[in-house]
């Protein structure tokens, strides 16, 4: 069915197709077709099996690991789209890879994420659709919409069924994580606490202090993500150490590079719960919680292709 924008087109790149599967089964429709391959040298190669000329696209791609293949797998058929013309191309992308380089450290270092946002510029992109960007000023990096979704209300629902809120205090495990913190406590109304972290490396930290009454509690450590998982396990070593009963570790993009996610199995966390915005191995235990971020997706897709309020979707039920 055509609307203003256009047919409705979903192309789904080969970073996390079953995400993008659930997507168009929430929606009730279907992945638009396409071919993507590699040529001998290791080039990509895409080609459109379908007509999307005027047609409203939505390419869903997040940028995890392998990074720059997956990124550069996106520009193509970002390119592709364009050139095939169709009427205006979002870029769906859980999880926006270099996040966390949005500003110089030090002098002589690029500002990465600023560069993605021009390369999706360049390729062709009118809007990105995004979850819980790192930083979230990196939305002033594009001169086009970006939507920016929140995974807090998914964690905080299940969280409200799976759990007795009587004893839980929600735990920033560092400084750029208490605004995240003081959202998820608000939605669970609980009360907050906080880390006092020192990084001595990259990727490297150290919990010195916590603040807040945590004696006794169940302590719900959340982040935007977890990498090598260096911060959860600091977090959840000084929790124990001030009394708290029991820890329970939360993000929405599982990263998990090197040893992270032996880190998050092995670890003395009672649960870890992530979403599937990166895809994670099938044969995991049960102490890894996977909840889905399809229907939030999903539902922001049709109301920007029906050009209704996406905002809608940031207010969480009390």
């Amino acid at each position: 069915m055509a609307y203003e924008h256009g047919e409705l087109k979903i192309f789904s790149g080969s970073a996390n197709p079953q995400l993008a599967d659930d997507i168009v089964v929430h929606l009730g429709t279907r992945l638009a077709s396409c071919l993507l391959s590699r040529f001998p040298n290791g080039e990509v190669r895409v080609m459109l099996e379908e007509n999307i000329r005027g047609a409203d696209v939505f390419i869903v791609q997040s940028t995890s690991h392998p990074v720059n293949e997956n990124l550069v797998e996106l520009l193509v058929l970002i390119d592709a789209c364009r050139r095939a013309s169709a009427q205006r191309i979002t870029a769906v992308m859980p999880y926006y890879a270099y996040g966390r380089q949005d500003r110089k450290a030090r002098g002589r270092e690029p500002v990465s994420a600023k560069l993605v946002a021009n390369l999706l510029v360049t390729a062709g992109v009118d809007r990105v659709l995004t979850m819980d960007l790192h930083s979230p000023q990196i939305q002033g990096f594009f001169d086009i919409p970006l939507d920016h979704l929140r995974a807090g209300m998914i964690i905080a629902d299940y969280l409200k069924t799976s759990r007795d809120l009587s004893n839980v205090v929600v735990v920033a495990p560092d400084a750029g994580s208490g605004y995240r913190a003081r959202q998820l406590a608000e939605m669970l109304d609980v009360p907050i606490g906080f880390i006092d972290k020192r990084r001595i490396a990259p990727g490297v930290s150290e919990a010195t202090n916590v603040i807040g009454d945590v004696e006794g509690k169940c302590a719900i450590i959340i982040e935007d993500m977890i990498d090598t998982g260096g911060t959860v396990i600091e977090a959840t070593k000084a929790l124990l150490a001030h009394g708290v009963k029991e820890v329970v570790a939360s993000c929405t993009h599982p990263v998990l590079s090197g040893p992270g996610l032996e880190r998050m199995i092995e670890g003395p966390m009672s649960e870890v719960i992530v979403t599937d915005s990166i895809p994670l191995p099938k044969d995991l235990p049960p102490k890894i919680k996977i909840l889905t971020v399809a229907p939030h997706l999903g539902d922001a897709i049709w109301r920007i292709h029906q050009d209704l309020s996406v905002s809608e979707l940031f207010q969480w039920r009390r």
